[in-house]
């Protein structure tokens, strides 16, 4: 390899999976190029030397998506394109010892805690400097604030605390000077992620203390909006949704993944509550947060779940009525609980359900939009696309939530900008909006 700095190393980062893997990409980026090493993220040129593949290895489509991935730059080493493959994250964690054996064309396999490790192949240092430091590859007026790592939850489908360990909090005070850092760029709104946000805290400050890094960020200049990700719905934090019903700037919105809607279903999947306690739980966030939109995931096929469980599911769904939903057929995962259950339910079944459940949700997100007609929201502006300005409420995640489409020919809208909009239509996913 070429010396550290030199202007004939360059570096190009792959990130796949979710947005916390973005995070580390993001974090290996500035740690990089505060080493004076040329580095760019998943660029199209092939004019780096080094690529480094941050993998995910969470479900089978992603596992596969990794390893073609990887096998697509072993390939174009063999060609002499790149020099050298690095691979990292989940997939590389997960089963390094089998990959080893499988693809040895890999120059080096690093896991999801190896950052240090990894630098130092690269001939760079990790500088502490940096800390609280990050170059985004996303837009820069929104940000992932990772508040955490790792999971300490015993779901029996999940094999996330086998490739990201036990729960870590990240420091209070990190997270604020990440913050205030990112806001000094230009960044307007924090999306805060973790395994699982609501346990933050357990392990530095001995209690749940998500109400009080929520009103610290909040106090941060510049900062407009802030979204909570993946909160555990087993001991949730009451006091969280005082702070968020409180402070005008952080979003009335919650993602909170519940995985089904049948109690035997939630004793199988090991998730410590029933369909009643989740029920009641989701009143009560509605009252305390009146017009919170909530945001869900569920699991169709678990192993054991019958017609009935499937059956109370749609029942579930239809009496909650989520402002999102999000809807994936069960993956059988080695090393988890639920791979010493018979995975018996065909991927035909599977994709059944999941598809039932989204016709289902298809309608009350339309019911749920066509509501909207005529109120005006504010508006962040994400992007221009076909003609249209992309924008999105506070009620929405990017990427994964609605949209909001405003007319392109008609308005000029700075993007990274809010503005007041009024809806005038509505689609199953979509608000179609003007100005005011």
């Amino acid at each position: 390899m070429k010396t550290k700095g030199s202007k004939n190393t360059k570096v190009n980062i792959v990130t796949l999976g979710c947005s916390k893997n973005l995070v580390d990409s993001e974090v290996l980026l500035t740690q990089l190029r505060g080493n004076g090493i040329e580095t760019t993220h998943e660029s199209n040129k092939d004019d780096a030397n080094i690529v480094v593949i941050n993998t995910c290895g969470f479900i089978d489509n992603a596992k596969q998506e990794s390893i073609d991935t990887i096998l697509r730059y072993v390939d174009a080493k063999e060609d002499g394109v790149v020099e050298k493959v690095y691979v990292t994250g989940c997939l590389s964690e997960r089963y390094k010892s089998e990959l080893e054996k499988e693809i040895p064309d890999v120059d080096a396999w690093f896991g999801t805690r190896d950052l240090s490790r990894l630098l130092k192949q690269l001939n760079a240092n990790y500088k502490h400097e940096l800390v609280g430091e990050r170059i985004l590859t996303n837009p820069s007026h929104y940000a992932y604030l990772k508040i955490s790592e790792g999971c300490d939850r015993p779901c029996s489908f999940c094999a996330i605390p086998i490739m990201r360990g036990k729960h870590i909090s990240k420091p209070m005070e990190e997270l604020v000077l990440e913050a205030k850092n990112l806001a000094k760029k230009g960044t307007k709104e924090l999306l805060l992620i973790a395994q699982d946000s609501t346990y933050y805290g357990l392990d530095l400050y001995k209690k749940r203390n998500l109400a009080e890094l929520l009103q610290r960020l909040s106090d941060v200049e510049g900062i407009e909006w802030i979204r909570l990700h993946y909160a555990f719905p087993t001991g949730f934090p009451m006091d969280a949704l005082d702070v968020m019903a409180q402070r005008t700037n952080i979003c009335k919105y919650l993602d909170i993944p519940l995985q089904h809607g049948s109690s035997r279903m939630l004793q199988i999947m090991r998730r410590g509550t029933t369909r009643e306690k989740t029920e009641s739980l989701l009143k009560t966030i509605r009252e305390k947060v009146p017009d919170i939109a909530i945001r869900t995931t569920l699991i169709a096929g678990h192993p054991g779940e019958t017609e009935q469980d499937f059956a109370e599911m749609m029942n579930f769904v239809e009496h909650m009525r989520f402002d999102r939903l999000g809807v994936f057929p069960y993956s059988h995962e080695d090393q988890t609980h639920s791979y010493s259950m018979a995975d018996d339910l065909t991927d035909a079944l599977k994709q059944e359900r999941v598809d039932s459940l989204m016709e289902l949700q298809q309608g009350i997100s339309l019911e749920l939009n066509r509501a909207k007609i005529g109120n005006i929201f504010k508006v962040l502006i994400d992007r221009k696309e076909s003609g249209n300005f992309i924008g999105r409420t506070e009620f929405d995640s990017p990427e994964v939530d609605n949209e909001v489409l405003l007319d392109g020919t008609q308005e000029y809208l700075s993007v990274g900008s809010f503005i007041h909009a009024q809806v005038t239509s509505a689609t199953e996913f979509d608000l179609i909006a003007k100005p005011v």
